[in-house]
């Protein structure tokens, strides 16, 4: 059975959103973010970075949660979640594939470090606030993608599940808002209406 190094509020959430979506069994090891036991040489044997997603299958080690999506589709997906490279859909798949960790992540990365992370005498209310007005720039495009789409590139895939997840926690975490961008605020809610992701965000 595969098992899933996993934390709350974490990218693992997209792995166990695309198990869950997969129909596949797995074991959940769980920690909380900033857990001290994802220091422990035995974790670090397996996540060199001590941090989350790590997806064990068999000989099978993976750290990189929009790289173990695209393992989880091409060996056990059957033609789901993702466009045959013939498809007129297989470019923009790919585009929205690697936007959350291109352009989506790194200000939610840097508003998190401004506004949580560090102890509140040495956070930066103008970082968070640049931060913050960069995420809102980059997820203009996605805003527009959807207008008119349900998904982000043809049918319901992993750059869903990875940008999607992106999208979601620039809403419910960062807080942008969700009149300024309201195909991206209605595509959000269906995401939230998964089943799957409402059981990974339960765990």
């Amino acid at each position: 059975m595969m098992k899933l190094s996993f934390a709350p509020n974490s990218r693992a959430v997209r792995t166990a959103w695309l198990l869950e979506e997969l129909g596949l069994e797995y074991e959940l090891e769980r920690f909380t973010l900033g857990d001290k036991a994802m220091r422990a040489p035995d974790y670090l044997e397996k996540n060199p970075n001590g941090r989350v997603p790590t997806l064990t299958d068999g000989e099978v080690t993976i750290t990189e949660s929009t790289a173990i999506a695209q393992y989880l589709t091409a060996r056990y997906g059957e033609g789901r979640f993702a466009p045959a490279p013939d498809s007129a859909d297989f470019p923009g798949f790919l585009q929205w594939l690697h936007y959350a960790e291109g352009m989506i992540m790194p200000p939610i990365n840097n508003w998190v470090v401004e506004s949580i992370l560090l102890p509140p005498d040495r956070r930066s209310a103008e970082h968070a606030a640049r931060a913050e007005k960069l995420l809102a720039r980059v997820l203009m495009p996605v805003n527009a993608q959807m207008d008119g789409r349900e998904w982000l590139a043809g049918d319901f895939s992993i750059a869903d599940t990875i940008t999607g997840h992106a999208c979601l926690v620039s809403m419910s975490l960062v807080g942008i808002d969700a009149a300024a961008m309201p195909h991206l605020a209605a595509y959000v809610e269906r995401l939230k209406a998964r089943p799957a992701l409402q059981k990974a965000l339960s765990l």
